[in-house]
């Protein structure tokens, strides 16, 4: 912040240096501004959001939300005709701000997008997507099983989440690069159609 202190009008264009009290004062506003600023922002925004997300997972949170304009849901996953897409994360949140970002603005299938977090599998109400956080890899297979039969996306970044593990969608990182590896039988399943550009895009996983 840069703050102009103009020469008095009586001086008629002369030149003059500032007065004592007058540099004191910058200062003074300089030092408030350094210290005040950071504070409003931790208390506005809170820590986490000052913690810098990896890019590989700002490059995720746009996959994911892209995701959902990729993949079409029964009518019976919506209450009405104005609900949102749902996408949820489940498990500790790897991606902070970013998944916000990533869908402020945006809608999915004409629906606005709302971003939710879940502890835990049985907190899971309304959901269209779902990002299993690497939390819960050792109790995969019970997460999976408790969502079985509902209209929800899995995505995932566990090993093996869509060749073993039965998920949906498996973000695969490799050489600094995110790829898919999808599974359209077990998304057909929970009801769920790929779109065909989806699925050229992808590597389609087929182990039935």
């Amino acid at each position: 912040m840069e703050v102009l202190i103009k020469t008095s009008p009586d001086l008629r264009g002369t030149s003059r240096a500032c007065w004592p009290d007058q540099m004191s004062f910058v200062r003074l506003l300089r030092m408030l501004w350094m210290v005040c600023f950071p504070l409003f922002f931790i208390h506005l925004f809170g820590v986490n959001s000052l913690a810098e997300v990896s890019k590989e997972y700002q490059v995720k949170a746009v996959f994911l939300f892209r995701l959902a304009q990729f993949v079409d849901w029964p009518t019976t996953a919506f209450e009405n005709d104005q609900s949102p897409v749902i996408i949820g994360v489940l498990g500790a949140d790897p991606f902070g701000e970013a998944l916000n970002i990533a869908v402020q603005g945006e809608t999915a299938h004409n629906r606005p997008i709302v971003i939710r977090r879940f502890q835990k599998v049985k907190d899971i109400t309304a959901c269209h997507v779902l990002f299993i956080s690497r939390s819960e890899a050792d109790h995969i297979s019970e997460v999976i099983a408790a969502l079985y039969g509902r209209s929800i996306l899995t995505v995932s970044d566990i090993e093996d989440f869509v060749s073993k593990n039965h998920g949906m969608v498996h973000f695969v990182t490799q050489l600094n690069k995110v790829d898919l590896r999808i599974d359209p039988e077990a998304a057909k399943s929970a009801r769920l159609v790929f779109d065909s550009r989806l699925l050229r895009m992808a590597k389609v996983v087929n182990k039935h």
